[in-house]
């Protein structure tokens, strides 16, 4: 890979109210088909792998003239067109040109926030799947994959550099298995299915991350885990949406012969739409172990508000009979009368040689007797 490769923009940072209004400010009063290349795109990179049972050959060209002529010299191959970038017009055009795609969708390709579906246009297919990655500040990063079939090609638009289909790239080159030999459209299957499999990954990671979070619960529950707990949720439920999205093109393409005529093909896209149930109840689970960590999370509060609020009513239960101790004997009632005499009743205690002695002793034996009341109660336990 080239070292001058740049990081794809994660526009998942970016707040939904200025993405919107940045796609927006593109398409308002736009014709239907207009093309714009999006701020930040990279300049393509043409890769082309052709191969057949006997034969396999992986290039990347410089022009997208040496593809086209590559490819038109190998009629009887099949084909993987793989474009990686859109910052260049002019060659997106001579694809809708050559490969007669329908400007509406290029449109799509490179305003790539689309939701998965599949078009049919005179035996071709239009595919939009959503490849996802777990990144390392624990968001989703979703690029989009365009898929177009022919009939003996495969024209894959994605808009970053890097991507999950490596395995499927070593599965062509190794040439095991029927990927040689079946038809353009079991490619296609392949792709989405690299991209399905890929969900589950993405979910065992996003698993771990879970139960991380549940162990600093237990251990530290703080407003950054909660903030942590919420944005986890945000990313799960964004995967729903992608994965119900999914489910529903591949079930469309199950109920209409048109999009897939080959009864032999039709196993294999039950599969794959069998593998989006298993990744949509995953995640549903997450979801449901999510909303308990919010639970918990509100639950340890709680209980550590509880311990503090129980050992503040301690110490005041202690000092409250203090403080009538002390107020008792802070109010200096005279002893002596305005006529000389002596009043008796009159806190007789406050001269005897050994008072003060004798209230601090009693004051302490009040606060041993309440602790020892608390602690028979089982007061004093710290349960945190």
């Amino acid at each position: 890979m080239p070292n001058n490769i740049r990081t794809r923009m994660d526009t998942s940072k970016i707040k939904p109210k200025v993405l919107q209004q940045t796609i927006a400010a593109n398409k308002v009063g736009r014709k239907p088909g207009y093309l714009y290349v999006p701020a930040g795109s990279f300049k393509p990179r043409l890769f082309l792998l052709s191969f057949d049972e006997d034969f396999y050959q992986e290039n990347e060209f410089n022009t997208y003239e040496e593809l086209l002529h590559f490819y038109r010299q190998h009629p009887h191959a099949r084909h993987w067109i793989d474009v990686r970038g859109y910052a260049d017009l002019p060659i997106l055009e001579k694809f809708i040109a050559d490969f007669d795609i329908h400007p509406l969708q290029m449109e799509d390709v490179i305003n790539d926030y689309q939701r998965p579906k599949v078009e049919e246009n005179d035996g071709r297919l239009f595919i939009i799947s959503r490849m996802i990655n777990f990144t390392k500040d624990k968001c989703l990063d979703d690029d989009q994959l365009s898929i177009f079939t022919g009939a003996n090609y495969v024209i894959t638009f994605q808009s970053d550099y890097e991507d999950c289909l490596d395995v499927l790239r070593e599965r062509i080159k190794a040439g095991k298995g029927v990927l040689r030999k079946r038809p353009v459209l079991y490619l296609a299957y392949a792709l989405m299915d690299v991209v399905i499999d890929n969900y589950f990954v993405v979910l065992i990671q996003i698993g771990e991350y879970i139960e991380a979070l549940e162990d600093c619960l237990f251990e530290q529950p703080d407003k950054k885990t909660l903030n942590q707990i919420l944005n986890i949720r945000r990313e799960v439920n964004k995967l729903r949406r992608i994965a119900w999205s999914e489910r529903d093109k591949i079930n469309e393409m199950l109920r209409d012969e048109d999009l897939v005529p080959d009864e032999d093909m039709r196993p294999y896209f039950k599969d794959a739409s069998d593998h989006t149930i298993q990744v949509i109840d995953l995640i549903d689970n997450y979801r449901e172990m999510i909303g308990n960590l919010t639970e918990l999370y509100l639950s340890n509060v709680s209980n550590r508000m509880n311990e503090i609020m129980k050992v503040l009513t301690i110490i005041s239960s202690i000092f409250i009979p203090l403080s009538f101790f002390a107020s008792l004997y802070g109010m200096n009632f005279s002893r002596e009368n305005p006529h000389g005499g002596v009043n008796r009743l009159n806190m007789p205690e406050l001269y005897h040689p050994y008072g003060y002695i004798i209230v601090l002793s009693a004051m302490g034996l009040l606060v041993l007797f309440q602790l020892y009341f608390f602690w028979r109660k089982g007061w004093l336990k710290w349960s945190g």
